[in-house]
């Protein structure tokens, strides 16, 4: 009998599938796969190769990837960060080259051609994008053939350790079902920038994040503190202190700062249910 995987995180088809899951699951043939990396700002990951499938999350410049098959324009990969699977366009992809020594601390800025503010911009980077630096010049760091502003990177060993904090940076940004870059967030993918930030793992989506994250707590929502996660089943959000929830949330339509007691109320009346799980790192 073919064992029952998650198929976000698992990359098989009925045609191909990973060499690790040979005799795990069944394919037409298994391949090893090839190191890729992302060269695109932001990539779209969709569940299936089209440009109208949904959007199940987003991967970011200089993300490594696993790379399984490319047809008609899509690339069948898995991506290194938190090992979900999905078609990017394969023209958001390049060599695996070198590891990325930098990476966009600021919530947004330019890649530019030349060091010079008044050039016209190459691409627009979201906080988190990872970046190799060749060299500087003047206020820019050079890489991937243009130029940052230095001060809106930073080394990738340095981290925000608060990431409720980084969170607050956040407020006001779009809701987009599937984002992960600062144009717009979802619910997980709001946790999943903020930890990524801080240099802690994190998976991609909230049944995920409620299985994994941390140790588990009461079901009394009166305990919770500053960093502390709330799930329901389908939506998570992260305490700014004992009764202030921030959430990446269709009901505001944005990332936003709310009484948890209110939040719990509506979400219990008109959405996802009671309270889950609650979670501390």
């Amino acid at each position: 009998m073919t064992e029952t995987l998650d198929p976000r995180l698992t990359p098989a088809r009925a045609d191909i599938a990973d060499e690790r899951l040979r005799g795990r699951v069944e394919a037409t043939r298994f391949v090893a796969g090839s190191p890729r990396r992302v060269t695109a700002a932001s990539a779209p990951l969709r569940r299936e190769p089209s440009p109208v499938a949904g959007l199940d999350t987003e991967a970011l410049l200089g993300d490594a990837v696993t790379l399984y098959d490319t047809a008609d324009g899509f690339a069948f990969v898995q991506l290194a960060r938190d090992g979900y699977v999905g078609y990017l366009p394969a023209d958001s992809l390049g060599p695996a080259g070198p590891e990325p020594t930098h990476r966009v601390t600021a919530l947004r800025t330019f890649l530019y051609p030349e060091p010079d503010l008044k050039r016209p911009v190459l691409a627009h980077l979201s906080l988190g994008a990872r970046l190799v630096v060749t060299g500087e010049s003047g206020a820019y760091l050079e890489t991937h053939g243009g130029y940052v502003f230095a001060r809106h990177c930073a080394p990738v060993a340095e981290h925000a350790p608060d990431y409720a904090a980084t969170a607050m940076r956040l407020v006001g940004t779009p809701y987009l079902w599937g984002g992960r870059t600062t144009l717009g967030l979802d619910c997980s993918g709001l946790a999943q920038l903020c930890l990524d930030m801080a240099g802690l793992p994190c998976p991609r989506d909230a049944d995920m994040q409620e299985r994994a994250l941390g140790t588990a707590l009461p079901l009394d929502v009166a305990g919770l503190r500053r960093g502390d996660f709330v799930f329901w089943r389908g939506h998570m959000g992260l305490m700014l202190d004992a009764e202030t929830l921030i959430h990446a949330n269709g009901h505001h339509m944005a990332v936003a700062v709310e009484p948890l007691a209110e939040a719990v109320e509506r979400i219990q009346a008109h959405s996802y249910g009671a309270v889950t799980g609650l979670r501390r790192l």
